[in-house]
Order: structure tokens, then sequence, then C-alpha cells
């Protein structure tokens, strides 16, 4: 089903525009709070799937987090320059990079559930638990292909 036509399509009423601001939203409360800890919400999407173990090398962290490469790469480097991550060449193939935490990286990465929720919990502090679960269904029915 078609939800939009070039009649009733409005930039700033379509689903696209919220879904964007809300993003931008979260992301500046977020990096807010994180600064402190001297990393951006983007750079602790990387550090909390790495210290859990979910991806472990730049092509596994680009698919899960919906980062292209080049991005993924330029922020590997910044957390590489802070001290907090490692890259090493696999030995089975060296076109493999595997990434590791440093003591540092895992420090941060470990206090990051204390601040995460603190940021989402306000932003949804509105919401009953039937619609936390039910936008939390809709956006992964939006997402899914």
């Amino acid at each position: 089903m078609n939800h939009y036509t070039p009649d009733n399509f409005s930039l700033t009423l379509s689903v696209g525009f919220s879904i964007n601001k809300a993003r931008n939203l979260l992301i500046n409360e977020m990096d807010a709070a994180l600064k402190d800890l001297d990393i951006t919400s983007q750079q602790m999407g990387i550090l909390l799937s790495m210290r859990r173990g979910v991806a472990t090398t730049p092509f596994e962290l680009s698919r899960l987090l919906g980062i292209d490469t080049g991005l993924m790469t330029r922020m590997l480097d910044k957390l590489e320059i802070k001290g907090l991550l490692e890259r090493s060449r696999s030995i089975e193939d060296r076109r493999v990079v595997n990434l590791k935490l440093t003591d540092e990286g895992e420090a941060i990465a470990e206090r990051l559930p204390e601040i995460a929720p603190v940021v989402l919990n306000r932003r949804l502090k509105k919401f009953t638990k039937a619609e936390f679960e039910e936008l939390r269904r809709l956006l992964n029915k939006f997402l899914a292909e």
C-alpha cells in the first residue's frame, strides 16, 4: 500500500522527517550525556557492541550499526587514537581486521549502561509500558525488509 502520493506528500509531515528529527534529538542528548567520557553516541554503539562480543571486525560493526565502511574506519581511527581500542590483522585472513577494546575502552564501555538508559528514559517518560512496546514493535517493523 502506498501511503504517500505526490499530491499528499509534505516533508514535515512525513514519517521520514519525524524519524530523522527524533534521531537528531536523541543523538544530541546522548552526546551531551557522554561528553565527560569524551565519546559520541556513535562511538558508544561501537564500544558496547565490542564489549558484548556482538561484533569484532569493522565490517561486522558497519553492518550491525548501519554505518558505511568509510565512516566506520574514521570512527575506529578516533577510538584507536584515544586509546580505547586496538586493531590487529587476522592470522587466518590478512584482509580481516580484528578489534579489541583496551583496558581504558573496557572501563568506558562498562559505564555506558549507567548513562544511556537515563537519556532514553527521559525521552520516553510520557510513554506507557504498552506504548513503549508498541513503538519498539513498529520501529522493528519499519526496519524489516
